[in-house]
């Protein structure tokens, strides 16, 4: 079937940090790509045209892990080394991300009513399951792709785009809340913004793809 993935590169819209990129599975082939909100939601809506399914991957944490004992508040998630969502740029670029993820999902609620989502791959890719993936990427370390022609955030943007892409359709997350409980901030984005998505994806971890180096020639 065919898979619209959309990647986010999330940053300051107004100091032009914002990128987005679109590549359609099974093809790797990059479809298009933009730098402004209104047409990020566009493109991911085009994918969910005609029965097709689509998916949006951000690159910000949009999980957090919740333990059970104070002393561990703000603990990094298994997998994300040296690079935790509670420190420095993981910190500043979640409380963009929250924002930008809540006016997209609404964006798109605005355009295709209805719309049911998950952030569950399995519920995604089961027959007659809600056809819009929200997921996380992690574009740093080894995967920071060598910045394109349309700039680093551009390039930030695809990468996220070809994490997800080139691991369907068998998808597992490299980054985990647990031991402790996951607050999911996509799914309450999806839910302030009337998405069609089960609450108890609240209590649920994101599935987020860390992006590696690509072996494909740049983009330009």
């Amino acid at each position: 079937m065919h898979t619209r993935v959309v990647g986010v590169d999330v940053g300051s819209v107004a100091l032009g940090r914002f990128a987005w990129a679109a590549v359609d599975a099974p093809s790797p082939t990059l479809a298009d790509r933009g730098n402004d909100p209104e047409t990020a939601v566009l493109a991911l809506a085009e994918g969910l045209a005609s029965d097709g399914r689509a998916a949006l991957v951000l690159e910000a944490p949009m999980a957090v892990p919740v333990p059970a004992g104070w002393q561990e508040l703000g603990r990094a998630r298994a997998g994300e080394g040296n690079r935790p969502w509670s420190a420095g740029a993981g910190a500043g670029v979640l409380a963009t991300g929250v924002a930008q993820a809540a006016w997209l999902l609404a964006r798109l609620a605005d355009i295709l009513p209805g719309t049911a989502a998950t952030t569950r791959p399995d519920r995604w890719t089961a027959s007659g399951g809600p056809r819009l993936l929200l997921a996380e990427a992690l574009v740093s370390g080894a995967g920071k792709p060598v910045p394109s022609q349309s700039g680093p955030h551009a390039a930030d943007a695809e990468a996220a785009a070809r994490a997800l892409a080139e691991r369907l359709p068998d998808l597992t997350s490299d980054v985990h809340c647990a031991p402790h409980r996951p607050f999911s901030l996509l799914a309450a984005a999806a839910l302030w913004a009337h998405l069609d998505i089960p609450p108890d994806e609240l209590h649920s971890d994101v599935t987020v793809v860390r992006a590696r180096p690509y072996s494909g020639r740049a983009t330009p």
